[in-house]
């Protein structure tokens, strides 16, 4: 796993758990929010029930101490009348200087003024009684009014006190709505990020597995493949060889008694151009069934092509092929040779027979980083480049299968034997084609120090 995927990994991780971590601490929260909410709710109403009692209790205990003492002019009623009032007083004064709301306090200095009234009421009512003595259980007019605006101020101080857990149910609706949209939110994005990371994992990490499971199914496959038909090959190819040899010498022999022009001599040419040809592909099939171990030594990359493009000037000037080389800067690979020049020849004659006549191939030698088979570092590719027929799609697909080829006198081991040798360098043979257009092969192998 690379460093970016490593990071990529992580960050999603990260996300995915910080999403977690958020809607823990929003539900937590939440929780703790509801109960301070439902118990300050719960202490409002007691309030509200509580305040009116309290303030109904107090001046209906008043109220009759006051009666009591206009029917007996008893100076203790009045003393008890004036610690009652004395008492509800305090408790108005305390509410308004209290944590109320601003209705309530305007409720409160309403209740205050009318309690002064009130208050006022009734030391005209002890004055009467104190200078005429007149007693009467019947109370004045302006007394009754005022005490029953006292009792509705007492109710409506209730009643707001109510609005407050009103409003304090709106904020819990409107926290909850908050809470389930704010969970909504985290929920979506933890699913974003679950998603992200699954298709991470996916196309990250189980789809390069999967294709090195086919890739190395394939390699498995095509080993097992080249194994037996190596084993054919080099049993037909040594079966064949010696038969070849007897022909070949019994052949020279009779060549020596027919003049040379006559038909008999031509026929014996035809013969012996048959028999190279048998035992080119013979050899092609030892070599295919036993490749030799490389003798590498380091050589110059552009060493090999000039040696190659000398090796088929006059083949291909008769053809009106033009071969260039294109200069580049001192590269150096490890390489045996005498393989990669016969790499770079199977590779030139494909070229070859590709344009047939009047086309150019390019050689040519660059630096870059590629992945090999040890990983990725720093390469040479070495490309021959045509401007050739290309490579059909239908061949693509079996271009490096032994014994598959498109030539009518091709054994079709060429590529698979250049693949082959270029694979025990270490490198990779790959090529790019466009039909009618040409195709290059590139011969990619780690660079070497000088």
């Amino acid at each position: 796993m690379t460093s970016a995927v490593k990071i990529r990994f992580a960050a999603l991780g990260i996300a995915a758990a910080v999403m977690g971590v958020l809607i823990a601490y929003i539900t937590f929260n939440s929780q703790r929010q509801s109960s301070d909410l439902s118990a300050k709710l719960d202490e409002v109403q007691s309030q509200s029930l509580g305040m009116a009692e309290h303030f109904k209790d107090v001046l209906r205990e008043g109220s009759d101490k006051l009666s009591r003492y206009r029917t007996t002019a008893d100076e203790a009623a009045w003393s008890d009348f004036l610690r009652s009032n004395t008492e509800l007083s305090t408790w108005i004064q305390s509410q308004i200087a209290g944590p109320v709301t601003p209705r309530e306090r305007d409720i409160l200095q309403q209740m205050n003024a009318v309690y002064g009234d009130y208050m006022q009421v009734v030391d005209d009512v002890r004055k009467t009684i104190l200078t005429s003595g007149l007693q009467t259980n019947a109370p004045p007019e302006k007394l009754s009014q005022s005490r029953r605006r006292l009792f509705d101020l007492g109710q409506d101080l209730s009643v707001a006190h109510l609005d407050l857990g009103k409003r304090l149910v709106a904020e819990a609706q409107d926290m909850v709505w908050r809470l389930r949209t704010t969970i909504l939110i985290a929920l979506a994005l933890l699913f974003l990020s679950g998603i992200g990371l699954a298709i991470f994992v996916y196309r990250d990490m189980i789809m390069p597995l999967q294709s090195k499971l086919v890739a190395t199914q394939a390699a498995v496959d095509q080993r097992e493949k080249l194994a037996s038909l190596g084993l054919l090959a080099a049993g037909v190819a040594h079966e064949i060889r010696n038969p070849l040899t007897a022909i070949k010498a019994a052949l020279f022999t009779q060549q020596k008694r027919f003049a040379a022009g006559s038909p008999e001599h031509n026929d014996v040419k035809v013969v012996e151009r048959e028999i190279v040809r048998l035992e080119r592909i013979v050899n092609d099939f030892l070599q295919f069934a036993r490749p030799a171990e490389p003798e590498t030594v380091v050589i110059a990359a552009d060493l090999l092509l000039l040696e190659t493009k000398l090796f088929f000037a006059s083949q291909l000037e008769r053809n009106r092929i033009q071969m260039n080389l294109e200069p580049s800067a001192p590269m150096y690979i490890k390489v045996d040779p005498a393989q990669m020049k016969q790499v770079l020849i199977n590779l030139v004659q494909n070229a070859a027979d590709s344009i047939g006549q009047d086309g150019s191939i390019t050689l040519r030698a660059r630096q870059s980083r590629k992945p090999l088979l040890n990983g990725e570092s720093s390469t040479v590719i070495i490309e021959v480049s045509d401007t050739g027929r290309g490579i059909p799609v239908e061949a693509q697909k079996r271009l490096f299968d032994p014994f598959f080829t498109t030539k009518e006198t091709g054994t079709g081991l060429g590529l698979s034997i250049a693949a082959r040798i270029v694979q025990k360098h270490g490198g990779v043979l790959q090529y790019q084609t466009q039909v009618n257009r040409g195709t290059t092969f590139g011969i990619l192998l780690p660079q070497a120090n000088s």
